[in-house]
Parts: structure tokens; C-alpha cells; sequence
């Protein structure tokens, strides 16, 4: 076993034979037992310590970025070199709190049955196979229900938080329509596996109101009993192009002499 995360990035990458994503590259740390961790988020570990070895050391880092979260073995530091050139110079993916994403963590098409329902539910999730779970109860965003592979539902869980509205959704009219959920957060999760507040100011919630309401109107959910809250979005219908209804008249006044001519 390595002793650092910098010893197990730098084993999986002399491993491969190509370039690898930070998520990949955790994945194969923890699998092959190269480094242990009780973090709940190794991915981000592995991008911080690549990004962070980078940004400090620069040429004389050992890492290489090659794409966007891609990474190899810096040839000039290790005496290796690695095929790149099918990946664009592109920025870093942000793994802290500096990342503008209004989503920072989300599961899809998660099973009902996995689930103790109480009032205050433990949603567990984990980021890899082999990573610390994480409680993704006290989340906030949106969720989708779903029969199967079928949407039902599209709702929000801001005001009560994730679990305790999947939890009324098992036991309102919604109770026996749904088997699976995905779900969409705003909080992020910290390297010991807890949920990260943060203040949902006006233009946040308007983001994830209209959020919504884009959803129920593209999804069109049947148990949606109306549009999404605040949506004042003016709908059109498709109109024909001129040119379409000028070929259609041609084409039914060609067919038209056609028949007259035959009849003659």
C-alpha cells in the first residue's frame, strides 16, 4: 500500500497506457488496494492533490494535465511520455467551493426498496463502489419519480429537505405509483461525507423554480396536477413553413391533373 495519494495517483497512471480521469484514477486506487481512505469523495481527493501538485510545482509537477480532468505522468519528471494528442487543453473541473455549478451532487434512477421510510429517512448514495457512504437525506433540489422507466413526478425539496418528501410521496396518492427516483442537489458534500449548507438566496430559488417548471413542461409528468409554480413562460405551437405549404398546394394540384387527365 502506497503512502499518500500522490504515490497511488502516480502508481495507477505508470500502470496505464493512456490517459485516465481523476474519477478512473480513484476508482483504480481503491480497487487495487493501493491507498485506503474513509473520505467520502476520492475523486475530488485525487483532483485536488493533481491540480494542487500542478498549480505549486509547476513543469516540475509529475502530473500532466492532457484534457479536461484527464491526467498522465509528466515525461519530463519521470522519463515516461504518453500518447495526448487527442485531448484539447481545456480548464481543470472545479472540485470546491469555488465551483459555479448550481448542482453539486445528484443520483439517478435510485430504487425505492433500498430505503427504510420513516419521516426522516437515511437516502444513502456513495460516490464509488468503495467509498465512505454518504446520507443524502437532509439534501435540497429536485427529484423525479418514476414507475420503472416512466416519469410520474417532477418536484422540488427545498422548504423540507429530500427524504422527508420522498417519504410523503409513499404515503399520499402518489404511494403506489412510484418504484424508482432520481434526484438533483444543491448541496455539496465534504470530504467526511457530510452535507455543506448553504443560504438559498431569491435568484437561487427562482433557478430552481423555473428549474422545475422546465421539467413538468418537458417531461409532462401525469400525476403533475398543474405547471410548474411561477412559470409565466408564453407556450407557441410550430407553425408550417411557407415554402412546405406552397409544395403541399403543388404536389395536390399535380395529383389533381393527374387524375383529370386519366379519367379523360
Amino acid at each position: 500500500m502506497e503512502k499518500s495519494w500522490n504515490d497511488a495517483i502516480k502508481k495507477v497512471l505508470a500502470e496505464s497506457e493512456a490517459p485516465l480521469h481523476y474519477t478512473e484514477i480513484s476508482e483504480q486506487i481503491l480497487s487495487r488496494g493501493y491507498y485506503q481512505t474513509n473520505g467520502a469523495t476520492p475523486a475530488a481527493s485525487v483532483s485536488a492533490q493533481i491540480t494542487s501538485s500542478i498549480k505549486n510545482e509547476g513543469s516540475k509537477s509529475p502530473f500532466l494535465r492532457v484534457g479536461r480532468g484527464i491526467f498522465t505522468l509528466n515525461g519530463i519528471t519521470t522519463g515516461q511520455t504518453f500518447p495526448v494528442r487527442d485531448f484539447e487543453d481545456q480548464p481543470d473541473e472545479p472540485v470546491d467551493d469555488s465551483s459555479n455549478s448550481i448542482i453539486h451532487s445528484f443520483g439517478m434512477y435510485w430504487q425505492r426498496d433500498l430505503i427504510v421510510w420513516r419521516k426522516d429517512p437515511k437516502v444513502y448514495g456513495k460516490q464509488q463502489a468503495m467509498s465512505m457512504p454518504i446520507d443524502f437525506g437532509k439534501q435540497r433540489g429536485i427529484y423525479i419519480l418514476y414507475d420503472h422507466h416512466t416519469v410520474i413526478y417532477v418536484g422540488r425539496s427545498i422548504d423540507r429537505p429530500l427524504g422527508k418528501r420522498l417519504f410523503e410521496h409513499t404515503v399520499d396518492r402518489l404511494g403506489s405509483r412510484w418504484n424508482r427516483f432520481s434526484w438533483f442537489g444543491l448541496l455539496d458534500v465534504s470530504q467526511d461525507g457530510e452535507l455543506k449548507e448553504r443560504p438559498f438566496n431569491a435568484s437561487l430559488l427562482g433557478l430552481i423554480t423555473t428549474l422545475e417548471a422546465l421539467l413538468i413542461e418537458a417531461l409532462e409528468p401525469p400525476q403533475n396536477r398543474r405547471r410548474g409554480d411561477d412559470f409565466t413562460g408564453i407556450e407557441y405551437v410550430q407553425a408550417i413553413d411557407e415554402e412546405l405549404k406552397e409544395k403541399e398546394l403543388k404536389n395536390t394540384l399535380r395529383s389533381i391533373e393527374q387524375k383529370l387527365r386519366g379519367g379523360s
